[in-house]
């Protein structure tokens, strides 16, 4: 049997007796991770802006070259945009108009074939748009007489709809619309139970208290609860 779990009068301790080792001392083993690290302050090198180098620049001298340079740059892409703008723009012009043309080079045989095609294509063009603005007034008429016509439809449907509700909700006013001929749908017979014929009935034990009206008084000697404890109880 174990005597782990057992009291002992004197508690164990460490000391120097036999297969013990002195607790107090300190260890001997030591982790590579608590040895002293980083002892030094790194400097910077001959390439990382160390204090020698930069102590010979001038910056404000480099500051001014860079931006002389990129105002060039600048200066260059505009006009290379202007001149590429202007070229384009002249080859898209395939012939110079009449205006353009100096009154030296004009002969007085030549037809001024310019302003008429000018003319030509400005009433052709008039003429599309009339006909098309035309076009676009007929459609948006048919489109609103279509939607009238579907309103129209529509109110005639609902007020047919309310009015079979109404004659269908009355039952003499439904009987009286209806053919000789035809059977009555309606009829004013009560309907029975199905239970009436039972022979034992409201036979649960309860009942007559179910149909008693509940009410409710705040007194607690004139109570209901009251009133059925003092005949259970004190009778």
């Amino acid at each position: 049997m174990t005597t782990a779990a057992r009291p002992t009068f004197e508690p164990a301790r460490g000391g120097r007796g036999k297969g013990e080792g002195d607790l107090s001392a300190l260890s001997k083993q030591y982790s590579s991770r608590d040895l002293p690290g980083h002892t030094k302050i790194k400097y910077r090198q001959a390439t990382q802006d160390a204090p020698e180098d930069v102590r010979t620049r001038d910056f404000r001298r480099e500051l001014e070259e860079r931006e002389r340079v990129a105002a060039k740059t600048r200066e260059r892409g505009a006009r290379e945009h202007t001149t590429s703008s202007s070229s384009s723009s002249s080859s898209s012009s395939k012939r110079p108009r009449l205006d353009q043309i100096p009154a030296a080079n004009l002969d007085a045989d030549d037809p001024l074939t310019d302003d008429e095609d000018d003319s030509d294509s400005d009433s052709d063009s008039d003429d599309d748009t009339a006909a098309l603005l035309a076009e676009l007034d007929k459609i948006k008429k048919e489109r609103a007489e279509e939607q009238e016509r579907k309103e129209r439809e529509q109110k005639a449907e609902e007020e047919r709809i309310r009015m079979e509700n109404i004659l269908s909700g009355n039952p003499l006013l439904n009987l009286a619309g209806q053919q000789p001929n035809t059977p009555s749908q309606t009829s004013f017979t009560v309907k029975r139970r199905w239970d009436d014929d039972v022979v034992f009935k409201n036979c649960a034990k309860g009942m007559e208290e179910l149909r008693k009206e509940k009410r409710f008084i705040n007194d607690t000697l004139r109570s209901e609860f009251h009133k059925k404890f003092m005949e259970k109880y004190v009778k």
